[in-house]
């Protein structure tokens, strides 16, 4: 969950890093630090700082470095705690070989004794420590036996020692204009560039400077340098990666003018649902193309059931999800989080298609749980946002969502990106199994294909109010969140947005169990956020919509005070709430993509008004790449 980026080249090697570092702070900003090295030197030059990046930057401007070749590092602590002294990069006890670690070692008070015995000293909390001293004893064994081994070579040694997962970038000070780097578990992105190579945990931190990369697998390892990359597996032998063409605008990746990236990637939406759907279906046909599918249509179409595993806000789409691919192709779906799926022993075979969905793609859990599925016997599909990302790598099929980089830690285009694909699937799997003929196709698309206009309403229509109804209900400690059927996962969402980012206890409900709990917590400080949406061409959406009323009238008879998300033009509920922010209407299976704006504009205001930081809430990292 941390940011590496590694340069070794012409350039100026520490602007580089922090630009890199800066554009990867949402990954880890509990501490950061900075290693350099050039020809000549004995000892690699350090400096490190607690806190967010710009600390570390008030470091160098007191104690500047320069040099050939560096690597830095934003942490999110895992081992130990948040300060200077563990923050990354760590050092051997020579001081020549520096190492940054995103990740986890399981076994490093183990190695930590062995090593201890063999004379190291340590002087952190933290496991990626051990792994510079034990780089340093492999070195030191093979001088000893008069046999001594370049930098790789005892890398490779090193991570066979290691239980656990890691992303890994080391240097030496004994063989300069070098990096090598190692993944098993989180992300590694190689960048290749002319005369000039570079490592980061994500591809925002290297785009500014070159788009073609190496995504690397777990057992890869890699040596940089200016004249190229080097890829070997753990044994040192020879490997071939597929180069690839990063398609993402260098531009998307900033601000664009916007306070936070937040809000920016909340009104990138349109553009994202947009992109989503490009070239996936025809309006002449209803035909639906799904993308790079190792799945034949026969065996699509053969599936007895559809198991999901995802993570937070991917979880919520998951569970929208369901109700598209039963509705639309009358399929049963499992949705699990993916932390769970291997601890219950799950049911699943070659009839089950697994479904995986996460924006980075590199979502350990999630990943676990596709090895899990796999070994069941079941073949794979990820829904993912980043081209060639592990989960993508290791599936059947993969529909990418195209929504662009997206750097806020508060998921927002991702999900509704996601929704477009779950969508798209829903609709494929219908016509495969004969429940979608090609005129409920054909509208269904057009449907579609008017969302982006309607989001792009609603972001115009909802923020003013947004904002204004944050300046009543910032102050509140606890928010709740009703939906009925394929809205429920729209009120945990929209629960979730506000709690990570505003720290408000909320809670999303399903609004039928109103009467076996929550009823005991409304008062007249309560905010109730109610999703009364209704598509007047869907009788169980009226049906639906009758009951949530009676659902209002519950809180409002207890003095809650009623935020509803209701239907343009709907002259019931108005006289019923406090409050009422309309949407453009939509068909009931896609309202979801309009309902959750006003729901992130909420959250992204209140916040705003009591002061959080949207971008990177405390204690959350944008990519979990640890269990």
């Amino acid at each position: 969950m941390c940011g590496i980026v590694g340069y070794v080249g012409k350039k100026k090697v520490v602007p580089v890093i922090i630009e890199g570092l800066r554009r990867l702070e949402y990954r880890g900003y509990d501490s950061a630090g900075i290693a350099v090295g050039h020809p000549g030197s004995e000892k690699l030059d350090l400096r490190r700082a607690a806190g967010k990046l710009s600390k570390l930057e008030d470091v160098l401007r007191e104690h500047p470095l320069d040099g050939t070749f560096g690597i830095g590092h934003t942490r999110w602590a895992t081992h130990g705690r948040p300060t200077e002294e563990n923050a990354h990069p760590h050092r051997d006890c020579t001081g020549r070989i520096v190492v940054v670690h995103n990740g986890i070692v399981e076994n490093y008070l183990e190695l930590k004794r062995e090593l201890t015995a063999q004379g190291h000293k340590f002087v952190t909390e933290t496991d990626t420590e051990i792994i510079a001293h034990l780089i340093e004893q492999v070195q030191k064994d093979a001088e000893a036996a008069g046999k001594p081994v370049p930098l790789e070579s005892a890398v490779r040694a090193a991570v066979k020692r290691l239980t656990g997962a890691f992303a890994l970038g080391v240097l030496s000070s004994a063989e300069p204009d070098k990096i090598v780097a190692a993944r098993f578990g989180p992300p590694v992105i190689i960048g290749v560039g002319e005369g000039e190579s570079f490592v980061a945990s994500d591809v925002p931190g290297i785009l500014h400077h070159t788009r073609n990369v190496y995504f690397l697998a777990d057992g890869d390892l890699a040596i940089l340098t200016p004249a190229g990359v080097k890829l070997t597996d753990f044994d040192g032998n020879a490997i071939e990666r597929e180069l690839t063409r990063i398609q993402w605008d260098p531009i998307q990746a900033e601000k664009g003018g916007y306070k936070h990236f937040m809000l920016k990637e909340i009104w990138e939406q349109p553009r994202a649902v947009t992109d989503t759907t490009l070239g996936r279906v025809s309006l002449d046909s209803g035909k639906v193309f799904l993308g790079e599918m190792d799945i034949a249509d026969e065996e699509l179409a053969r599936a007895a059931s559809i198991s999901i595993a995802a993570c937070g806000t991917s979880w919520h789409a998951g569970l929208t999800g369901k109700y598209m691919i039963e509705r639309l192709a009358r399929l049963p779906v499992d949705v699990d989080y993916a932390s769970e799926y291997r601890y219950r022993d799950p049911i699943a075979g070659k009839d089950t298609l697994g479904l995986l969905i996460t924006q980075s793609g590199e979502t350990a859990d999630t990943l676990a749980a596709q090895r899990e599925m796999k070994a069941l016997g079941s073949k794979t599909v990820a829904i993912c946002n980043v081209v060639g990302a592990m989960v993508a790598r290791e599936a059947h099929g993969a529909i990418y969502t195209h929504a662009g980089p997206e750097i806020g830690v508060a998921s927002t285009k991702a999900f509704t990106s996601q929704l477009v694909a779950l969508f798209l699937l829903a609709m494929k799997l219908g016509q495969l199994r004969g429940h979608l003929d090609k005129a409920q196709s054909i509208a269904l698309i057009e449907e579609l294909s008017r969302l982006p206009v309607k989001i792009e309403d609603a972001l115009r229509g909802c923020t003013a109010q947004c904002e204004e109804l944050a300046k009543e209900f910032s102050t509140a400690r606890d928010f709740l969140y009703l939906g009925r059927g394929i809205h429920f996962p729209i009120a945990l969402e929209g629960a979730l947005k506000l709690k990570e980012i505003s720290y408000i206890h909320a809670e999303g409900y399903p609004a039928g169990e109103m009467k076996h709990g929550p009823n005991a917590l409304i008062d007249e400080t309560l905010p109730v956020v109610v999703l009364a949406t209704r598509d007047e061409a869907d009788p169980a959406s009226k049906l639906r919509y009758e009951k949530t009323l009676s659902n209002i009238q519950e809180v409002t008879a207890r003095s809650g005070r009623v935020i509803a998300i209701a239907t343009e033009g709907d002259t019931t509920i108005g006289g019923l709430v406090e409050h009422v922010i309309a949407i453009p209407p939509a068909p009931e299976l896609l309202v979801p993509l309009v309902e959750i704006v006003p729901l992130q504009l909420l959250a992204y205001y209140i916040a705003v008004r009591r002061g959080c930081d949207v971008d990177q809430p405390r204690n959350l990292a944008k990519s979990v790449t640890v269990e």
